[in-house]
Protein backbone atom coordinates (compact mmCIF):
# COMPACT_ATOMS: atom_id res chain seq x y z
CA UNK A 1 0.00 0.00 0.00
CA UNK A 2 3.24 2.35 0.95
CA UNK A 3 4.68 1.72 -2.17
CA UNK A 4 1.22 2.73 -4.55
CA UNK A 5 0.77 5.60 -2.68
CA UNK A 6 3.98 7.26 -3.30
CA UNK A 7 3.93 6.21 -7.27
CA UNK A 8 0.06 7.53 -7.24
CA UNK A 9 1.61 10.59 -5.66
CA UNK A 10 5.03 11.02 -7.58
CA UNK A 11 2.17 10.69 -11.11
CA UNK A 12 -0.24 13.17 -9.42
CA UNK A 13 2.50 15.83 -8.93
CA UNK A 14 4.37 15.43 -12.22
CA UNK A 15 1.20 15.79 -14.10
CA UNK A 16 0.32 18.86 -11.58
CA UNK A 17 3.62 20.25 -12.70
CA UNK A 18 3.11 19.31 -16.42
CA UNK A 19 -0.08 21.60 -15.80
CA UNK A 20 -2.71 18.97 -16.35
CA UNK A 21 -3.90 18.95 -12.90
CA UNK A 22 -4.46 21.72 -10.63
CA UNK A 23 -4.09 19.72 -7.43
CA UNK A 24 -1.07 18.47 -5.42
CA UNK A 25 -2.22 15.52 -3.64
CA UNK A 26 -4.44 12.67 -5.02
CA UNK A 27 -5.81 10.94 -1.26
CA UNK A 28 -7.11 12.76 1.31
CA UNK A 29 -6.67 9.56 3.67
CA UNK A 30 -5.16 6.80 3.83
CA UNK A 31 -6.28 3.56 5.85
CA UNK A 32 -3.84 1.14 6.31
CA UNK A 33 -4.97 -2.87 7.03
CA UNK A 34 -3.61 -5.31 8.55
CA UNK A 35 -2.11 -8.49 6.94
CA UNK A 36 -3.55 -12.46 6.93
CA UNK A 37 -0.87 -14.72 8.72
CA UNK A 38 -0.79 -18.27 8.54
CA UNK A 39 1.29 -20.66 10.68
CA UNK A 40 4.42 -21.91 8.80
CA UNK A 41 5.89 -25.35 9.53
CA UNK A 42 9.08 -27.22 8.52
CA UNK A 43 9.93 -30.79 7.98
CA UNK A 44 12.64 -32.89 9.63
CA UNK A 45 15.62 -31.39 6.84
CA UNK A 46 15.03 -27.62 7.61
CA UNK A 47 12.73 -27.44 4.40
CA UNK A 48 9.42 -25.36 4.19
CA UNK A 49 6.08 -27.14 3.93
CA UNK A 50 3.08 -26.33 2.51
CA UNK A 51 -0.21 -26.92 5.21
CA UNK A 52 -1.80 -28.59 2.64
CA UNK A 53 1.38 -31.49 2.13
CA UNK A 54 1.11 -31.90 5.79
CA UNK A 55 -0.79 -35.37 7.46
CA UNK A 56 -1.67 -35.36 10.93
CA UNK A 57 -2.19 -38.17 12.86
CA UNK A 58 -4.53 -39.39 15.43
CA UNK A 59 -1.41 -38.80 18.02
CA UNK A 60 -1.01 -34.88 16.92
CA UNK A 61 2.02 -35.77 15.59
CA UNK A 62 2.60 -33.75 12.17
CA UNK A 63 4.47 -35.47 8.99
CA UNK A 64 5.32 -33.93 5.08
CA UNK A 65 3.26 -36.54 2.54
CA UNK A 66 5.40 -38.30 -0.04
CA UNK A 67 8.43 -37.68 2.21
CA UNK A 68 7.05 -38.42 6.07
CA UNK A 69 9.43 -36.58 7.34
CA UNK A 70 8.30 -35.24 10.78
CA UNK A 71 6.85 -31.54 10.69
CA UNK A 72 6.90 -28.81 13.31
CA UNK A 73 4.91 -25.78 13.64
CA UNK A 74 7.66 -22.28 13.04
CA UNK A 75 5.55 -19.48 14.16
CA UNK A 76 1.82 -17.47 12.87
CA UNK A 77 3.64 -14.98 10.29
CA UNK A 78 2.76 -12.84 7.04
CA UNK A 79 1.85 -15.35 4.19
CA UNK A 80 4.78 -16.10 2.24
CA UNK A 81 5.85 -17.85 -1.01
CA UNK A 82 9.24 -18.61 0.17
CA UNK A 83 7.72 -20.10 3.59
CA UNK A 84 5.08 -22.31 1.92
CA UNK A 85 2.33 -20.76 4.55
CA UNK A 86 0.11 -19.29 1.72
CA UNK A 87 -3.28 -20.71 0.70
CA UNK A 88 -4.51 -21.52 -2.49
CA UNK A 89 -7.62 -19.35 -2.92
CA UNK A 90 -8.97 -21.48 -5.72
CA UNK A 91 -9.12 -24.37 -3.10
CA UNK A 92 -10.74 -21.87 -0.60
CA UNK A 93 -13.39 -20.76 -2.87
CA UNK A 94 -14.35 -24.80 -4.31
CA UNK A 95 -14.19 -25.92 -0.89
CA UNK A 96 -16.56 -22.53 0.98
CA UNK A 97 -17.05 -20.22 -1.62
CA UNK A 98 -16.29 -16.27 -1.80
CA UNK A 99 -18.99 -15.56 0.16
CA UNK A 100 -17.64 -17.58 3.63
CA UNK A 101 -13.94 -16.27 2.88
CA UNK A 102 -15.31 -12.71 2.08
CA UNK A 103 -17.32 -13.13 5.88
CA UNK A 104 -14.32 -14.72 7.54
CA UNK A 105 -11.71 -11.94 6.61
CA UNK A 106 -13.98 -9.28 8.04
CA UNK A 107 -15.41 -11.10 11.08
CA UNK A 108 -11.88 -12.07 12.67
CA UNK A 109 -10.40 -9.18 13.44
CA UNK A 110 -10.47 -5.55 14.06
CA UNK A 111 -9.23 -4.37 10.00
CA UNK A 112 -6.34 -2.56 11.11
CA UNK A 113 -5.03 -5.46 12.99
CA UNK A 114 -3.50 -8.54 11.30
CA UNK A 115 -5.62 -12.06 11.07
CA UNK A 116 -4.81 -15.46 11.40
CA UNK A 117 -6.06 -17.69 8.74
CA UNK A 118 -7.32 -20.84 9.95
CA UNK A 119 -9.71 -23.59 8.68
CA UNK A 120 -11.52 -23.68 11.97
CA UNK A 121 -12.87 -19.94 11.36
CA UNK A 122 -13.40 -20.35 7.69
CA UNK A 123 -15.77 -23.38 8.36
CA UNK A 124 -17.33 -21.22 10.94
CA UNK A 125 -17.86 -18.73 8.61
CA UNK A 126 -19.39 -21.34 6.21
CA UNK A 127 -21.50 -22.98 8.76
CA UNK A 128 -23.03 -19.57 9.38
CA UNK A 129 -24.18 -18.92 5.83
CA UNK A 130 -25.79 -22.04 5.34
CA UNK A 131 -27.79 -21.76 8.60
CA UNK A 132 -28.86 -18.05 7.50
CA UNK A 133 -30.21 -19.54 4.23
CA UNK A 134 -31.75 -22.22 5.89
CA UNK A 135 -33.27 -20.23 8.56
CA UNK A 136 -34.79 -17.75 5.67
CA UNK A 137 -35.80 -20.63 3.04
CA UNK A 138 -37.72 -22.29 6.04
CA UNK A 139 -39.88 -19.13 6.57
CA UNK A 140 -40.17 -17.48 3.50
CA UNK A 141 -43.13 -18.91 2.28
CA UNK A 142 -44.95 -18.55 5.66
CA UNK A 143 -44.33 -14.78 5.86
CA UNK A 144 -47.04 -12.32 5.32
CA UNK A 145 -47.34 -10.67 1.87
CA UNK A 146 -44.44 -7.79 1.45
CA UNK A 147 -47.11 -5.38 1.39
CA UNK A 148 -48.89 -6.45 4.76
CA UNK A 149 -50.15 -3.55 7.02
CA UNK A 150 -47.95 -3.57 10.53
CA UNK A 151 -50.25 -5.23 13.01
CA UNK A 152 -50.23 -4.52 16.49
CA UNK A 153 -47.27 -5.62 18.10
CA UNK A 154 -46.58 -7.77 21.11
CA UNK A 155 -43.22 -6.94 23.55
CA UNK A 156 -41.04 -9.27 22.25
CA UNK A 157 -42.08 -8.08 18.25
CA UNK A 158 -41.85 -4.54 19.33
CA UNK A 159 -38.21 -5.03 21.19
CA UNK A 160 -36.60 -6.98 17.23
CA UNK A 161 -38.36 -3.96 15.84
CA UNK A 162 -36.29 -1.74 17.45
CA UNK A 163 -33.14 -3.77 17.11
CA UNK A 164 -33.93 -3.93 13.67
CA UNK A 165 -33.61 -0.58 13.46
CA UNK A 166 -30.73 0.17 16.18
CA UNK A 167 -29.29 -2.76 13.48
CA UNK A 168 -29.73 -0.49 10.12
CA UNK A 169 -28.22 3.07 12.63
CA UNK A 170 -25.22 1.08 14.01
CA UNK A 171 -23.77 -1.08 10.46
CA UNK A 172 -24.02 1.93 8.42
CA UNK A 173 -22.03 4.18 11.38
CA UNK A 174 -19.63 1.03 11.48
CA UNK A 175 -19.33 0.97 7.80
CA UNK A 176 -18.32 4.57 7.42
CA UNK A 177 -15.72 3.79 9.88
CA UNK A 178 -14.27 0.38 8.62
CA UNK A 179 -15.36 -1.20 11.58
CA UNK A 180 -16.31 -4.14 9.64
CA UNK A 181 -15.74 -6.91 12.24
CA UNK A 182 -18.67 -4.89 14.23
CA UNK A 183 -20.97 -5.11 11.65
CA UNK A 184 -20.52 -8.90 11.12
CA UNK A 185 -21.32 -9.09 14.93
CA UNK A 186 -24.17 -6.99 14.99
CA UNK A 187 -25.38 -8.87 11.72
CA UNK A 188 -25.30 -12.20 13.77
CA UNK A 189 -26.72 -10.38 17.00
CA UNK A 190 -30.14 -9.82 14.85
CA UNK A 191 -30.21 -12.83 12.81
CA UNK A 192 -29.64 -15.46 15.99
CA UNK A 193 -32.64 -12.88 17.61
CA UNK A 194 -34.80 -13.32 14.38
CA UNK A 195 -34.36 -16.85 14.83
CA UNK A 196 -36.40 -17.27 18.19
CA UNK A 197 -39.30 -15.71 16.49
CA UNK A 198 -42.19 -17.80 15.86
CA UNK A 199 -43.94 -17.44 12.71
CA UNK A 200 -47.54 -19.03 14.37
CA UNK A 201 -47.40 -15.40 15.84
CA UNK A 202 -48.58 -12.53 13.18
CA UNK A 203 -46.65 -9.98 15.24
CA UNK A 204 -43.07 -11.42 15.01
CA UNK A 205 -44.02 -13.40 11.36
CA UNK A 206 -44.76 -9.37 10.05
CA UNK A 207 -41.38 -8.27 12.15
CA UNK A 208 -39.28 -11.29 10.77
CA UNK A 209 -39.69 -10.15 7.72
CA UNK A 210 -38.93 -6.72 8.12
CA UNK A 211 -35.75 -8.36 9.56
CA UNK A 212 -34.75 -10.60 7.12
CA UNK A 213 -35.58 -8.05 4.20
CA UNK A 214 -32.98 -5.69 6.40
CA UNK A 215 -30.43 -8.53 6.50
CA UNK A 216 -30.12 -9.44 2.88
CA UNK A 217 -29.19 -5.60 1.97
CA UNK A 218 -26.60 -5.39 5.16
CA UNK A 219 -24.92 -8.52 4.30
CA UNK A 220 -24.86 -7.35 0.22
CA UNK A 221 -21.28 -5.74 0.66
CA UNK A 222 -20.16 -7.99 2.61
CA UNK A 223 -21.60 -11.47 1.18
CA UNK A 224 -23.12 -11.04 -2.20
CA UNK A 225 -24.20 -13.81 -3.15
CA UNK A 226 -26.18 -14.52 0.01
CA UNK A 227 -27.42 -11.47 0.18
CA UNK A 228 -28.84 -11.83 -4.00
CA UNK A 229 -30.54 -14.96 -3.02
CA UNK A 230 -32.07 -13.94 0.86
CA UNK A 231 -33.33 -11.22 -1.11
CA UNK A 232 -34.66 -12.97 -4.08
CA UNK A 233 -36.44 -15.77 -1.46
CA UNK A 234 -37.98 -12.67 0.47
CA UNK A 235 -39.92 -11.37 -2.89
CA UNK A 236 -37.17 -8.41 -3.61
CA UNK A 237 -37.45 -6.76 -6.68
CA UNK A 238 -34.32 -6.72 -9.02
CA UNK A 239 -31.25 -7.34 -7.26
CA UNK A 240 -30.52 -5.90 -3.77
CA UNK A 241 -27.41 -4.38 -4.50
CA UNK A 242 -29.61 -2.29 -6.48
CA UNK A 243 -32.22 -1.56 -3.84
CA UNK A 244 -31.99 1.79 -1.46
CA UNK A 245 -29.86 1.15 2.07
CA UNK A 246 -31.79 0.84 4.69
CA UNK A 247 -32.29 3.80 7.03
CA UNK A 248 -33.31 3.44 11.00
CA UNK A 249 -36.50 4.88 11.86
CA UNK A 250 -34.65 6.82 15.06
CA UNK A 251 -38.39 7.62 16.71
CA UNK A 252 -38.55 2.84 17.04
CA UNK A 253 -34.81 3.11 18.79
CA UNK A 254 -36.23 3.80 22.27
CA UNK A 255 -36.10 0.74 24.09
CA UNK A 256 -35.61 0.49 27.54
CA UNK A 257 -33.51 -2.49 26.74
CA UNK A 258 -30.32 -2.89 24.71
CA UNK A 259 -29.55 -6.69 22.92
CA UNK A 260 -25.15 -6.91 22.61
CA UNK A 261 -23.39 -9.60 21.22
CA UNK A 262 -21.18 -11.64 23.41
CA UNK A 263 -17.51 -12.48 21.68
CA UNK A 264 -14.57 -15.05 22.16
CA UNK A 265 -11.31 -13.75 20.36
CA UNK A 266 -13.75 -11.71 18.45
CA UNK A 267 -16.24 -14.67 17.33
CA UNK A 268 -19.86 -14.01 18.52
CA UNK A 269 -20.78 -16.69 21.33
CA UNK A 270 -23.49 -15.34 22.44
CA UNK A 271 -26.36 -12.46 22.73
CA UNK A 272 -27.13 -10.72 26.25
CA UNK A 273 -30.35 -8.49 27.20
CA UNK A 274 -29.48 -6.08 29.51
CA UNK A 275 -31.37 -2.39 30.42
CA UNK A 276 -29.32 0.31 28.29
CA UNK A 277 -26.88 2.11 29.99
CA UNK A 278 -25.37 -0.66 31.82
CA UNK A 279 -22.37 -0.03 33.83
CA UNK A 280 -19.29 -1.81 31.90
CA UNK A 281 -19.34 -4.17 35.35
CA UNK A 282 -22.94 -5.56 34.84
CA UNK A 283 -22.27 -5.86 31.54
CA UNK A 284 -19.24 -7.82 32.32
CA UNK A 285 -20.92 -9.59 34.58
CA UNK A 286 -23.77 -10.53 32.42
CA UNK A 287 -21.95 -11.97 29.74
CA UNK A 288 -19.18 -13.98 31.94
CA UNK A 289 -21.83 -15.58 33.26
CA UNK A 290 -23.87 -16.84 30.09
CA UNK A 291 -23.60 -20.76 29.39
CA UNK A 292 -22.58 -20.21 26.28
CA UNK A 293 -19.31 -17.87 26.96
CA UNK A 294 -18.85 -20.18 29.74
CA UNK A 295 -18.50 -23.44 27.56
CA UNK A 296 -16.46 -21.20 24.72
CA UNK A 297 -13.65 -20.23 27.28
CA UNK A 298 -13.82 -23.60 29.37
CA UNK A 299 -10.58 -24.89 29.94
CA UNK A 300 -8.76 -20.90 28.97
CA UNK A 301 -7.11 -18.03 30.46
CA UNK A 302 -8.96 -15.20 30.23
CA UNK A 303 -6.61 -12.19 29.02
CA UNK A 304 -8.82 -9.87 28.40
CA UNK A 305 -12.08 -8.25 28.61
CA UNK A 306 -13.08 -5.16 26.48
CA UNK A 307 -16.66 -3.53 27.19
CA UNK A 308 -18.70 -1.37 25.18
CA UNK A 309 -21.44 -0.17 27.01
CA UNK A 310 -24.84 -0.97 24.93
CA UNK A 311 -22.66 -2.27 22.08
CA UNK A 312 -20.49 -5.03 22.37
CA UNK A 313 -18.68 -7.54 24.61
CA UNK A 314 -15.15 -9.10 23.49
CA UNK A 315 -13.44 -11.71 25.91
CA UNK A 316 -9.77 -12.26 24.61
CA UNK A 317 -8.70 -15.59 25.99
CA UNK A 318 -5.74 -17.77 25.13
Amino acid sequence: AVLHLLYARFFTKALRECGYLNFDEPFTGLFTQGMVTHMSYKNSDGKWVYPTDIIEGDDGIMTEKGTKLVVKAQRNEKMSKSKHNTIDPTDILDTYGADAARLFVLSDSPPERDIEWTESGIEGSWKYINKLYRIVADAAPHLPAKDAAQPELGEKATKTLALIHQTRLDVTTDIDNFHMNKVVARIRTLSNTLGELMLANTDEAWVMREGFTTLSQLLSPITPHLAEELWEMLGGEGLVANSAWPIANETLLGSEEVTIGVQVNGKVRATITLPKGSSKETTETLAMNDNAVQKAIEGLTVRKIIVVPDRIVNVVVG
